[in-house]
């Protein structure tokens, strides 16, 4: 008795893993992916404590958290 054949052949495997391999190679190397922004700068901690301060992305968090 014959076995049915798998519609999906060891050739048809090979050629979609290439092709994933070149599509995640390729999307590495383009052009005009940006790179993350420098860290932002630390500063040293306050002597007398109180180190919260109102920086630019907490007054962001507010603004979205008011909606």
């Amino acid at each position: 008795m014959e076995q049915p054949k798998s519609r999906l052949s060891r050739r048809t495997l090979f050629t979609g893993v290439g092709t994933i391999g070149a599509v995640a190679a390729a999307a590495t190397l383009l052009p005009g992916v940006q790179q993350p922004a420098d860290p932002p700068e630390v500063k040293a901690p306050p002597e007398n404590g109180g180190g919260y301060q109102l920086t630019e992305h907490v007054k962001r968090y507010y603004q979205t958290a008011r909606t």
